[in-house]
C-alpha cells in the first residue's frame, strides 16, 4: 500500500534582505516518516523550518512548496497552520496576559472554524485539553498562567508538545526541540513527542545533536550544507556524525 504524500518542496530557492539562504533544495516526506535534518551551524536548518510554516520575512524566488497535493508556496501562516502544519521553536515566546488556555482554546477554534469544523465553548474546551495534560503528564496549573511566561525551558518546550497534541497537525515541524534540556527532560520530551506520533501525520526534527534521535528514531536524516540537502542517510547516519563529524559526507 503507497503511503500519502505529505509535503514535497521542489527546487526551493530563498533569499532575505536579497541574500541567498535555501539553494535548490528538494525534500519528500510521505505520511507516517519522521524526518531528522541535521547540519553545521548557518547551513540552513531552521531558515528551512520557517520558509515550510510561511513565515513573511523570507522571500521565496524559485520553486515550490505542495503539502497533501495543494500548492502553499504564497499562502500565509496562520493559512499553513489551518491546513496542518504546526512549528514548535527553539524559542517559544512568552506572551504577558494571556492565559495559557485562552490562548490554545482561540488558536483551536480558530483552526476549526478555517476547515468549517464545530468550535468549542470553554468547558467543552477543557475538558478536552485536560485530557491532553494529562496524555503527556504536564501540571494542569500551567493552563492558568501566562503563556510561556516564567516558565522553565522544559517546560516551554513541554508546552510547545502540548499544542502538537492538541492541533493534530499533519506536519508537525520541532526546531531544536532539545536545545537547553538536560538528560531528563530530554526523555521526557521525546516520550510524550512519540506518543503523538500515528501513521497519518508525519514530523520534521531539527537538531544538532545524536542524543534526541536515540529517543525519537528516524527514518531519514538529511544534512544540510550552504542551504541544501547535500545528504540523506537512515538513523545511522546520526551515530556517524557523532563519531566522525560532518566530513564522514565528503570522505
Amino acid at each position: 500500500m503507497n503511503k500519502m504524500n505529505i509535503l514535497t518542496i521542489n527546487n526551493l530557492y530563498v533569499s532575505i534582505d536579497n541574500q541567498k539562504i535555501i539553494n535548490g533544495l528538494n525534500l519528500s516526506i510521505n505520511e507516517g516518516e519522521i524526518h531528522a535534518i541535521m547540519g553545521k551551524n548557518g547551513s540552513g536548518k531552521s531558515t528551512l523550518a520557517k520558509v515550510i510554516a510561511g513565515h513573511p520575512n523570507y522571500k521565496i524566488t524559485q520553486g515550490s512548496i505542495i503539502l497533501k497535493g495543494e500548492n502553499i508556496t504564497s499562502l500565509e501562516p496562520d493559512e499553513r497552520a489551518h491546513k496542518g502544519i504546526f512549528l514548535g521553536f527553539q524559542y517559544p515566546i512568552e506572551i504577558p496576559g494571556v492565559s495559557n488556555a485562552d490562548f490554545l482554546r482561540l488558536a483551536y477554534n480558530s483552526i476549526k472554524k478555517a476547515n468549517k469544523e464545530p468550535q468549542l465553548d470553554p468547558l467543552s474546551f477543557f475538558d478536552l485539553i485536560n485530557k491532553k495534560i494529562q496524555n503527556i503528564n504536564m501540571n494542569p496549573a500551567f493552563l492558568n498562567r501566562n503563556v510561556n511566561e516564567g516558565f522553565s525551558g522544559g517546560e516551554k518546550k513541554k508546552n510547545e508538545i502540548l499544542q502538537m497534541s492538541l492541533f493534530t497537525s499533519i506536519l508537525s515541524i520541532l526546531d531544536e526541540i532539545d536545545s537547553g534540556l538536560d538528560i531528563d527532560a530530554l526523555k521526557s520530551i521525546s516520550n510524550n513527542i512519540n506518543k503523538q506520533k500515528n501513521r497519518h501525520n508525519s514530523l520534521i526534527l531539527i537538531t544538532h545533536y545524536q542524543r534526541l534521535l536515540d529517543y525519537i528514531i528516524p527514518d531519514y536524516i538529511h544534512i544540510m550544507k550552504n542551504g541544501k540537502i547535500i545528504y540523506t542517510g537512515n538513523s545511522t547516519t546520526a551515530q556517524k556524525i557523532e563519531e566522525y563529524g560532518y566530513d564522514f559526507i565528503t570522505s
